[in-house]
């Protein structure tokens, strides 16, 4: 199991609790909107636009990891709210508060609530790679075959 520490906002509403796993087997966990003081009463997202919308939280991810944020798929599936950057990336050495881009690609108007869940949160090792400029690449049986070279399923 991977530690990751989280410190509140001083503004931030703390009975809303900490990110949690929904159930046993969840590879995310949860993270809810926390708006200031002067803004629980939350916002209306109008379809097409993005918001920044903050959690109250900031946190330090351990090196040799990152955190990914990515859409609730419920969200999703009935009002078309995404995270236009998913799955956005929290680094190790980032230590800023905790917000997620959230857009509106439905139809219809969404509000979204102080306390309300926005997004998963998902922990995951990190490789970095070193880079070199070679004189040729291998060949493979896929080649420079791209986008739909490999047929439909």
């Amino acid at each position: 199991m991977v530690l990751i520490n989280l410190v509140w906002e001083d503004w931030a509403d703390q009975a809303l609790g900490l990110p949690d796993y929904a159930t046993q087997g969840a590879a995310g966990a949860d993270l809810r909107a926390n708006f200031t003081p002067d803004a629980r009463a939350g916002l209306t997202l109008a379809p097409g636009e993005c918001r920044l919308i903050p959690t109250g939280l900031r946190l330090a991810v351990p090196d040799g990891y990152e955190v990914q944020l990515r859409p609730r798929s419920g969200l999703a599936l009935k009002h078309g709210i995404t995270l236009p950057n998913s799955p956005g990336t929290i680094d190790s050495d980032y230590r800023g508060p905790l917000g997620v881009i959230v857009m509106n690609a439905g139809t219809a108007p969404f509000e979204i609530t102080h306390g309300m869940r926005i997004a998963q949160m998902v922990v995951a090792p990190v490789v970095q790679a070193a880079f070199a400029v070679v004189d040729a690449l291998e060949d493979t049986r896929r080649g420079t075959g791209g986008f739909g070279s490999t047929g439909q399923t």
